[in-house]
């Protein structure tokens, strides 16, 4: 069950940033940082109930690599960020990364 806490808890670590980015790019200033709040307080919550059972440098890794993924193909898809073969293969790098961490614990 750990393991499906940080996986969320991840998902809302894309959520703070793209709450932030909204705040930049909208009329809507106040709903956006607010949902940015919500999603870092969920997202920090659940990775404390999952380093319960995952060691830390394991559950943080998995976590920032979540977030870093996640928000990397949000920027590109929702903002047009540039993105080129290296950063994507960079952003594979960090999924595998993720995949040896998960298989070590």
């Amino acid at each position: 069950m750990a393991w499906i806490y940080l996986l969320i808890a991840g998902l809302f670590e894309i959520g703070w940033p793209l709450g932030l980015k909204l705040a930049q790019t909208t009329k809507y200033f106040y709903t956006s940082l607010s949902l940015s709040l919500v999603a870092i307080v969920i997202s920090s919550a659940l990775l404390y109930v999952a380093q319960k059972q995952i060691p830390i440098g394991i559950a943080y890794g998995v976590w920032t690599g979540i977030g870093a993924a996640g928000t990397f193909v949000v920027g590109v898809y929702m903002f047009n960020d540039n993105s080129s073969i290296y950063s994507w293969l960079g952003i594979c790098l960090i999924i595998l990364g993720i995949i040896l961490l998960k298989t070590s614990h």
